[in-house]
């Protein structure tokens, strides 16, 4: 749906974006993520044919951004991070504007526009003016707006900035659904924790350079290295017949006689920390042994790591 081949950006000597290569897929919702001025902006609209490269290629949906920009903007829908609305409008009036500008006619328009506030619920805002909207209700008029013409590729930029905690969780909920619905998405967030709730691809850009562009497991696979799991044993309080500390020490023989097992550290009597070996992604035989063994626990868990560690650890927050 998306390609982009060496795409590059320059202003002066200054590189906004440099050979940015990108394949995103059916239903691939792409985390965009990276310092402010690192050219995520630029990225999306160029993609969005407000913008043109320096050099480099892009193609939307097969077509390209230089030879077949009104049949791509046919198929984009482009939501930047701040846009103009019409405060004088009430919501339904704003949304029949624009889906009248882009020739939805008729009963067919006014059946497009309650959708599309049905689908970003905001139907019960229909009649409200657009300046009496929150700023996440604005968000998702916005979204509505933008998804009038049902276009298969939705570039997004920052939709949940400036979003209380509540208008955030909406905003990634949304996005779950249209990704649901066939739709490509590519999002530029600072909000890096839910990014990875939503999206199955993120890039990181850095000083205009794609430093990674890969699935969000692999990432945080790349960047962790090792494995991480804690072994939470009962405690007597639970137990009174069973000795944690004891139950610690032979947990602990155990897990070190066992290959993919690089170390241990015994936390406390209820508690052991187990680092795998590099690149181990199968550990169920641990279990296994534990039981085997006569050992007693209440949980195994793999200790996780975000996008927010992901990024500090591959960026160095220095822009263009």
């Amino acid at each position: 749906m998306i390609q982009t081949r060496d795409l590059t950006k320059i202003y002066g000597e200054l590189y906004a974006i440099k050979a940015i290569n990108l394949s995103l897929g059916q239903r691939d919702i792409f985390g965009f993520i990276g310092p402010n001025g690192a050219g995520k902006t630029t990225t999306m609209k160029i993609l969005a044919t407000l913008l043109e490269p320096s050099w480099g290629e892009a193609t939307v949906c097969g077509y390209s951004i230089y030879t077949h920009a009104k049949e791509l903007r046919r198929m984009i829908g482009y939501m930047p991070d701040f846009f103009g609305v019409y405060e004088d409008m009430k919501v339904i009036e704003y949304l029949e504007f624009f889906a009248a500008a882009y020739r939805i006619r008729g009963e067919a328009r006014k059946k497009r526009c309650n959708e599309m506030l049905e689908l970003v619920d905001l139907g019960y805002k229909r009649d409200a003016l657009v300046t009496s909207l929150s700023r996440g209700m604005t968000q998702r008029l916005g979204l509505a707006r933008v998804l009038l013409h049902d276009p298969q590729v939705l570039l997004l930029d920052e939709p949940a900035s400036g979003l209380d905690p509540r208008a955030r969780i909406e905003i990634r909920t949304l996005l779950k659904r249209l990704g649901e619905m066939g739709k490509t998405i590519m999002v530029s967030s600072h909000i890096l924790p839910e990014l990875s709730d939503v999206c199955n691809k993120i890039g990181i850009i850095e000083r205009g350079e794609l430093l990674v562009n890969a699935n969000v497991e692999d990432v945080l696979r790349q960047v962790r290295g090792y494995g991480i799991l804690t072994l939470k044993l009962p405690s007597p309080d639970i137990s009174p017949e069973y000795s944690s500390k004891n139950a610690a020490e032979i947990a602990g023989r155990v897990l070190e006689s066992l290959s993919i097992v690089d170390k241990i550290e015994i936390i406390n009597p209820c508690e052991i920390q187990i680092f795998l070996m590099n690149n181990v992604l199968d550990y169920s035989d641990l279990p296994t042994a534990l039981v085997d063994a006569g050992v007693k626990f209440l949980a195994l868990h793999e200790e996780e790591i975000n996008l927010e560690t992901a990024f500090m650890k591959l960026t160095q927050g220095i822009t263009s």
